[in-house]
């Protein structure tokens, strides 16, 4: 693990949204990452796609390490990078021409470029990951707009042409930075969405393919208010007198109910009361039998 840290740039940020640490010792990658309950065959999927572009067999990931690695990397760009970026950003272009109005314009575009990025991650982390294979480009092409902004009409801090004889840089070092940090920040996301399209869609089909070769229905998760819901039913408690227990009304009671089926996909109190049993939300004694 230390060589592959040491020697990859990459690297180091793929440890930190896989929550592993520094400090790894003499650690291989194998147990580096069976230290922090990490699934190594996932991790190696990431590191060899980004530092190699080897794509992964999708059987050989576990989606929940997968998922939480991208969560992990929405965390940094919200709460991170994009933010530190824009500060960099607005410090950057202000040396400009006193009235000039291109700083106020990169500044503008680049906070509608923070906006699709934040609507992208909200639709992934309500699991949407199928509606954004057209949208990814859009969202780095914004990028390389600022980028042109800067490089074609960033006004000149004097209006001066920069030569030998006046001794003055044509740009700030500042600027430079920026500049080089929004490469760097279009390729992080442009990789991050890459790693959805080239492994995470591909083992979410292989697991879907899995169920339906296997036979095993999908359900959606029940809501704490639906199990509520669920054990009276299998209690044998009727619809008014389910809205009594729980202090809501019948008609939510029904609402709920169809819910439960549709989720379920259960439409026989016989078959709510195993799913109940199953999943520890009744006890058997507590049924009349």
């Amino acid at each position: 693990m230390c060589d592959l840290m040491a020697h990859e740039e990459e690297a180091i940020q793929i440890i930190s949204r896989f929550g592993l640490g520094m400090g790894v010792g003499e650690r291989t990658i194998d147990e580096a990452c069976a230290a922090y309950h990490v699934h190594t065959p996932t991790f190696l999927a990431v590191v060899n796609y980004k530092v190699f572009r080897q794509r992964a067999l999708p059987g050989d990931i576990d989606l929940d390490t997968l998922q939480m690695y991208l969560r992990n990397a929405h965390t940094y760009f919200l709460d991170y990078r994009l933010p530190g970026l824009r500060e960099a950003l607005v410090k950057a272009v202000q040396p400009a021409q006193a009235d000039s109005q291109i700083p106020t314009f990169i500044v503008r575009c680049y906070d509608e470029f923070v906006d699709e990025i934040r609507a992208h991650i909200a639709h992934e982390n309500e699991g949407l990951y199928e509606e954004h294979e057209h949208d990814d480009q859009r969202i780095t092409d914004k990028l390389t707009e600022i980028k042109n902004l800067i490089i074609k009409y960033y006004p000149d801090t004097e209006g001066i042409p920069a030569s030998p004889a006046n001794n003055r840089l044509p740009i700030t070092y500042p600027l430079i930075n920026v500049m080089s940090d929004l490469w760097h920040t279009e390729q992080d996301f442009a990789d991050h969405c890459a790693i959805e399209d080239e492994i995470l869609r591909p083992a979410i089909h292989a697991v879907k393919a899995r169920r339906k070769r296997m036979s095993i229905p999908e359900t959606e998760e029940l809501s704490d208010r639906e199990k509520d819901v669920l054990v009276q039913v299998v209690k044998g408690l009727s619809n008014k007198e389910i809205a009594d227990v729980l202090f809501i009304s019948t008609h939510t009671v029904i609402s709920h109910r169809k819910n439960i089926a549709r989720k379920l996909n259960i439409h026989s109190t016989a078959g709510l009361t195993i799913y109940a049993i199953v999943n520890k939300l009744v006890d058997l004694n507590e049924l009349s039998v």
